[in-house]
C-alpha cells in the first residue's frame, strides 16, 4: 500500500494544488479516467471546507490530506482540527448565531456535493479534528507488454 501525504496551510489558493496531486496520484493507482474529474471535485470541495474550517476558527496548523492506495481501492482523507468538526461547521465556532447558521448551510451543502461525487464516504470527528474519507475503484496500471518475444 502506497501513500502519499499533503499537508497544507489553510489558505484558498493552496486547495488547486491538492486536487492537482490527488488527481496524479489517483491516476497512477489505476483510477478510470471518467473519474479523475470526480476525484478531483471532491478534494477540492473536502480541502475548501477544511480551510474555512480552520480560517473561521483561527486555526493556523495545516490541513492534512491523506492518500492512499490499495489493491483495488484508492482512498482520501481530508483532515481539519477543529474539534467535533465532522457534524457542522458551526461546532465550537466563534460566530454569531446568524453566522454560524450560515456556515452550517454551507457546510452541509459541502458535505452535500462531495457525497454526490462519491460512492463510499465517511465523515468522522474527534476532539482532535473532523475527516472525510472517500474512496473509488482502483486497477493497478497494466504492465508494457514484452517486446523481446518473437
Amino acid at each position: 500500500m502506497a501513500t502519499v501525504e499533503l499537508r497544507f496551510s489553510a489558505q484558498p489558493e493552496h486547495v488547486r494544488t491538492a486536487r492537482l496531486v490527488a488527481a496524479a496520484v489517483a491516476r497512477r493507482a489505476g483510477v478510470d479516467e471518467a473519474v479523475l474529474d470526480e476525484v478531483r471535485l471532491a478534494v477540492g470541495e473536502a480541502c475548501s471546507r477544511a480551510v474555512g474550517l480552520h480560517r473561521s476558527h483561527g486555526l493556523t496548523a495545516p490541513v492534512r490530506v491523506l492518500l492512499s492506495e490499495e489493491e483495488k481501492t484508492f482512498s482520501i482523507e481530508v483532515g481539519d482540527e477543529v474539534p467535533g468538526s465532522g457534524g457542522g461547521a458551526a461546532a465550537g465556532g466563534r460566530a454569531t448565531d446568524g453566522e454560524a447558521a450560515d456556515a452550517e448551510e454551507e457546510d452541509e451543502m459541502g458535505l452535500a456535493v462531495i457525497s454526490g461525487l462519491v460512492d463510499d464516504m465517511e465523515v468522522s470527528s474527534s476532539e482532535g479534528g473532523g475527516v472525510i474519507r472517500m474512496s473509488w475503484p482502483a486497477a493497478p496500471p497494466a504492465a508494457a507488454p514484452d517486446r523481446a518475444a518473437p
